[in-house]
């Protein structure tokens, strides 16, 4: 067998692996996503962290997975570097947990509900807790950027002077 017919049997069979698993793929298409960050939310389902509760540091909508503050806690190992005089150090980090086990916590009962969406009389939509009617409000957090935007001026932006300048002429005006 060739080289090259090797090779196209190897790329062929690394095509197949490269689909994405059923999952990924059922988040791919999900468009309402009714946990957002800064969530409160309690671990529920079949998993080791059940009842605990916690606030949403990131929803992973591409894995179709969330990150609890203070749940699913796990050891990441950092190396030290002998020459920089840095030492080897264990942290302990989040996790993420399936999207799936996680609901959020009703206002009024404390515990976890299922949510539906509804409109207001003022036309807004509103998510609100299947057990008790309550209204779940956005969190404050949402309002933040997570980065900042840089209000520093670089040599690529263009200068103020510029932006005002008058490009356009209409053909009866000059």
């Amino acid at each position: 067998m060739s080289a090259r017919m090797r090779l196209t049997k190897i790329m062929a069979k690394a095509g197949s692996r490269s689909k994405l698993k059923p999952a990924a793929e059922q988040a791919a298409e999900r468009t309402k996503w009714n946990i957002v960050r800064g969530d409160k939310v309690e671990v529920i389902g079949n998993h080791s962290e059940k009842g605990k509760q916690g606030v949403v540091l990131q929803v992973l909508r591409d894995l179709d997975r969330v990150i609890v503050e203070g749940v699913n806690l796990g050891t990441k190992h950092i190396k030290g570097d002998a020459e920089r005089g840095i030492k080897a150090r264990k942290v302990q980090r989040e996790r993420s947990i399936p999207y799936s086990d996680v609901n959020l916590i009703d206002p009024v009962t404390l515990k976890p509900t299922r949510i539906t969406r509804k409109y207001l009389e003022d036309g807004s939509k509103v998510r609100v807790a299947k057990k008790s009617g309550a209204i779940i409000p956005r969190p404050e957090i949402l309002n933040y950027r997570k980065r900042p935007v840089s209000s520093r001026v670089t040599e690529s932006d263009t200068v103020e002077e510029d932006v005002w300048e008058q490009t356009y002429f209409p053909a009866g005006s000059v």
